[in-house]
C-alpha cells in the first residue's frame, strides 16, 4: 500500500482520503503514527492536501487544494489553523498561485507573486507565521538571480516543502525541551490547540506531551473547551486520545476550580505571535489561564518556534487582535444561543504579558525568565 503522508501510516486500498473522501474517528491508539495535517501531493503540478479540522471529531476528511483561493479559503474559515500551520498552507499556496504563469517574464513574474503574498497575508491578521513564510518565500525568489521563471517555480515549491520539514524538526525540539517539565503521575492544562493539528507534525505546547507520554510517563491531560470555537474539546482531546494520553476536558469555566484542587502541576500553551519583550498573543482566554496559574502557584509556559517571535513589535499592545464573526457566538455551530437583538463581541486571541510567563519553550532553548533581553539572547 502507499503510505498516507496526512496519517504516518498505511492507507486504504482505494485512497479515498486524498479524494477528499471521509473516514472514522480512529481509535485509541499507543503508538498511533504522527498527525500531518497538511502535505503537498505530487510534483510542480501537484496540491496542497489538508485535514478538513472543522469536522474533527465527528468526521476525518482530506480536501485537496488546487488552486491559491483555496488555500486562502481554508485559512480563513480555518479548515487549516494554528500559526505554524498557516505559515506552510501560506507557503504552499503561494506555489499555486504563481505555477500557472506562463510567461518567461522575470519582472511579470515578481508582479505577480507579489499579487499572491498580499493576498494570501489578508486571510489572518494575528499569526505571524503567516507573515514570515509568506515574506521568506518571496525573498528565496529574489535570491535567484539569472535562473528562469520554471526553475524559480521548482525552487519555490522546494522552499515551502523546506518550511514544512523545518517545522516538523522544531516541534521535535521543544518536545524535548518540555518533556522534563511534566512530572510523572501529574497532571497538565491547555488551553486550544497546539498540538499536531496546529504544526507540521507532533505540536508546540503537546509536544512535550507526546515525548513524555513515549518515555513511560503517566500523567493527564486536563483540557479547556476553548470558546466559542472548542479547538481544544474538538481538536486536543481528539489527537492526546488518540496518542493514548489519559485526557480530560473541561470547560474554560472550570480552570480555576481544577487549579484550585490541585489536579494541575503546569499549564503549557502554544502562541500565535510573541512579541520582543516576550508578550504572547495566543487563543482567547488563554490569559485568563495565566492569571489563574499565578493566583494558584503554577508554573505558566508557552511553547512556540522561534518563526512565531515577532521582535520589530516590541510588546503586546503592538500585536493585532484579530475580531470574528459574532455568530460564533451566537450560532455556535449552528444553534441559536444568543438573541439576535445584542450585540456581541468576539476576538480571536488574548496577550498574555511576560511578567505571568515562567518560560517560554522554543526550538532554540527554553527562555527563562522571560525578559527582552533573555528573548534575543535565544531567538534574537
Amino acid at each position: 500500500m502507499t503510505p498516507d503522508p496526512l496519517r504516518g501510516g498505511g492507507s486504504d486500498p482505494g485512497h479515498s482520503r486524498h479524494r477528499g473522501g471521509s473516514q472514522p474517528k480512529p481509535t485509541r491508539c499507543a503508538d498511533a503514527a504522527p498527525l500531518r495535517p497538511i502535505e503537498w501531493i505530487g510534483g510542480l503540478d501537484g496540491y496542497v492536501a489538508l485535514i478538513e479540522q472543522t469536522l474533527l471529531p465527528t468526521e476525518f476528511k482530506i480536501i485537496e487544494c488546487r488552486d491559491v483561493e483555496t488555500i486562502h479559503d481554508a485559512i480563513r474559515r480555518l479548515a487549516v489553523r494554528g500559526a505554524p500551520a498557516i505559515g506552510i498552507a501560506a507557503a504552499m499556496g503561494l506555489v499555486l498561485g504563481i505555477r500557472d504563469y506562463s510567461a518567461d517574464d522575470r519582472a511579470g513574474f515578481t508582479k505577480r507573486l507579489n499579487e499572491v503574498r498580499n493576498y494570501l497575508a489578508g486571510a489572518r491578521p494575528t499569526a505571524v507565521n503567516l507573515f514570515w513564510a509568506l515574506d521568506r518565500m518571496v525573498a528565496c525568489a529574489a535570491k535567484l538571480d539569472g535562473v528562469d521563471v520554471t526553475t524559480i517555480k521548482r525552487r519555490l515549491l522546494d522552499e515551502a516543502k523546506t518550511i514544512r520539514d523545518e517545522d516538523a524538526a522544531m516541534c521535535h525540539a521543544i518536545g524535548r525541551i518540555s518533556r522534563d517539565l511534566i512530572p510523572d503521575g501529574g497532571g497538565v492544562l491547555t488551553h486550544c490547540n497546539a498540538g499536531a493539528l496546529a504544526t507540521a507534525e507532533y505540536g508546540t505546547a503537546l509536544s512535550g506531551m507526546y515525548a513524555a507520554h513515549a518515555q513511560g510517563k503517566r500523567f493527564t491531560a486536563y483540557v479547556d473547551e476553548t470558546r466559542p470555537l472548542l479547538q481544544g474539546s474538538r481538536l486536543t482531546a481528539w489527537e492526546l486520545h488518540r496518542a493514548g494520553i489519559d485526557t480530560v476536558v473541561i470547560c474554560d469555566s472550570m480552570a480555576a476550580h481544577v487549579m484550585k484542587t490541585r489536579r494541575v502541576d503546569l499549564v503549557i500553551t502554544g502562541a500565535d505571535r510573541i512579541a520582543a519583550n516576550g508578550d504572547t498573543a495566543n487563543k482567547i482566554g488563554t490569559y485568563g489561564v495565566a492569571v489563574l496559574a499565578e493566583a494558584h502557584g503554577i508554573p505558566f509556559y508557552v511553547a512556540a518556534p522561534s518563526s512565531t517571535f515577532d521582535l520589530a513589535t516590541p510588546d503586546g499592545a503592538g500585536i493585532p487582535i484579530e475580531e470574528r464573526s459574532p455568530d460564533e457566538v451566537r450560532r455556535g455551530f449552528g444553534r441559536v444561543t444568543g438573541p439576535e437583538e445584542v450585540s456581541y463581541y468576539c476576538p480571536a486571541f488574548d496577550v498574555t504579558p511576560a511578567s505571568l510567563i515562567r518560560g517560554i519553550i522554543t526550538d532554540r532553548g527554553m527562555i527563562e525568565p522571560v525578559t527582552a533581553e533573555r528573548v534575543r539572547a535565544v531567538v534574537g
